[in-house]
């Protein structure tokens, strides 16, 4: 008869340590899976900005050729947005001395070029995003130069 109170506290210690072991099992998976979902976010992120700055420079390229670029209608920056995206493209001229480009605001030195240069811009395409999980929302910036012949 003595046996039996044992046995009954014996399971019930038994049950609490299986309850906690399974508790902090749990847990670790939670930890995990949130470690997971917040990596899975932070690499859709870049690489929706990654798209979308190849996108923009590809639309840039092709404002340009339809813009006639001269003194007096330099296109020198694109804005534009895409969901919480804000994308910036700034625009800089190198050509040589009988393209006229002498307005342009961002032009660079003409001394890399020869008389039959073409017209050469460089695309610095800036998109910012927010880190959804940073607590203040913190912008992220990413950056892509492209060189390319006109």
């Amino acid at each position: 008869m003595h046996l039996q109170p044992q046995r009954k506290a014996f399971s019930m210690l038994t049950a609490i340590v299986v309850i906690v072991l399974m508790a902090s099992v749990a847990m670790f998976i939670m930890s995990l899976s949130g470690k997971m979902v917040k990596a899975t976010t932070t690499q859709y992120q870049r690489e929706q900005a990654m798209l979308l700055s190849k996108s923009y420079t590809e639309y840039t390229v092709m404002a340009v050729t339809a813009n006639k670029h001269n003194s007096t209608n330099c296109l020198n920056t694109i804005n534009g947005a895409y969901q919480d995206y804000n994308i910036t493209v700034k625009l800089s001229y190198i050509a040589n001395t009988s393209t006229d480009i002498s307005n342009c605001s961002r032009r660079l030195s003409t001394a890399v070029t020869t008389p039959g240069s073409p017209l050469n811009i460089i695309v610095d395409v800036f998109v910012r995003y927010p880190d959804y999980d940073h607590p203040d929302n913190l912008m992220k910036t990413y950056y892509k130069r492209t060189l390319q012949k006109i």
